[in-house]
């Protein structure tokens, strides 16, 4: 899949930068933080969330001011300020009325455009995001985000891992290595040190709860439930004071849900949901309810289970939100769990034991 790469200019005259990829109706996905448009399109961090978001659609995202390929040195790091660029987004890219997806703080700045403009809103999704920023939520939160800028400043370009490390345990401390060494990478591209502690400072002072009651589209929140960057009561907050959102809680520690966990495939079904996409169904068929291989993890034994139904690994990776290399990784781990050297004997398997 390409992604198509151009610049506009927003009101105060920062270059913004942004990324199409995808064909038919549009999804506008709101800028968050730590984005480069070419970096992480390969990023393994990144990558299975904008093939998926992608798939069947025409995906419109953007680097936020100060970040990625967009204009750095700006005065104005606000919200306000990031409010405006999604407006001038919307409006350059010559939309009638479309979807919303807001990532991270990039929620606030949909609340925001949803109540200015909801006549151009369709339905909105809120994942993993916030109404009140870090200095808005009590003496603690205050503290941590402090120490967090102050850290920033002073280890952000230095060539020691160890803070990158610490900032990648907050984001997603169940990645992998080649992951926490893809998010290390992504954050000394994306911007400079005194930047990155501007735009963090900035979040602090987010506060979009008093817009919430005036929320009118269609909303879900979806939240990690151990999110370790943003807290899962911002989410029920968002949830409970905007007039008849949905929620939906995902069992993960990740604020970047990694291809490889449930949860990820949790999102997947909810924002398909959300999209109105469905799954085809055999009508008249009685379903019976499958069983689990105790040697097999929840998404081995999901894998199992469409392989005895005859489907291929391109089918199994569209289903289950992941990559085709996923998929033949989890194969061969269950080959060996199995003690089988095909896929026709694991389908015997799965049969003779009731996992399809």
């Amino acid at each position: 899949m390409q992604q198509t790469i151009r610049f506009i200019k927003s009101a105060d005259g920062t270059r913004l930068a942004v990324g199409t990829s995808g064909q038919g109706a549009p999804l506008v996905k709101s800028a968050n933080w730590l984005s480069h448009l070419e970096f992480d399109w390969q990023s393994p961090v990144w990558r299975h969330w904008f093939r998926f978001l992608s798939a069947g659609r025409q995906l419109i995202r953007f680097d936020p001011r100060g970040c990625g390929l967009s204009d750095w040195n700006v005065a104005d790091l606000s919200h306000a300020a990031q409010v405006a660029d999604l407006e001038a987004i919307v409006d350059a890219s010559d939309l009638e009325t479309f979807p919303l997806l807001g990532v991270s703080q990039g929620g606030a700045a949909c609340i925001e455009y949803a109540v200015r403009h909801p006549e151009r809103v369709s339905k909105l999704l809120l994942y993993g995001c916030y109404a009140e920023g870090w200095a808005q939520r009590g003496d603690d939160s205050r503290r941590h985000g402090e120490a967090l800028v102050e850290l920033i400043r002073q280890g952000w370009g230095q060539e020691n891992p160890a803070f990158r490390l610490l900032f990648a345990s907050l984001f997603i401390p169940d990645a992998t290595t080649e992951q926490v060494r893809w998010f290390s990478d992504l954050m000394r591209t994306t911007t400079e040190p005194e930047i990155a502690a501007r735009i963090i400072e900035s979040f602090g002072q987010i506060n979009v709860r008093s817009l919430l009651p005036l929320v009118k589209v269609p909303t879900v929140v979806v939240h990690a439930r151990n999110d370790a960057r943003i807290p899962f009561d911002q989410g029920r907050l968002l949830a409970a004071e905007i007039p008849n959102a949905s929620f939906v809680t995902l069992e993960s520690r990740n604020h970047i849900l990694i291809e490889s966990e449930p949860a990820w495939a949790r999102f997947g079904e909810a924002f398909n949901e959300w999209m109105g996409v469905t799954e085809p169904s055999d009508a008249g068929v009685q379903a019976i309810a499958p069983v689990d291989l105790a040697e097999l993890t929840a998404r081995e034994n999901a894998i199992l289970r469409l392989v005895a139904q005859g489907a291929a690994n391109g089918e199994i990776a569209r289903r289950l939100f992941i990559s085709e290399k996923t998929v033949r990784n989890h194969l061969t781990n269950i080959f060996e769990k199995l003690g089988v050297e095909s896929r026709a004997r694991a389908i015997v398997v799965a049969r003779d034991r009731g996992v399809a």
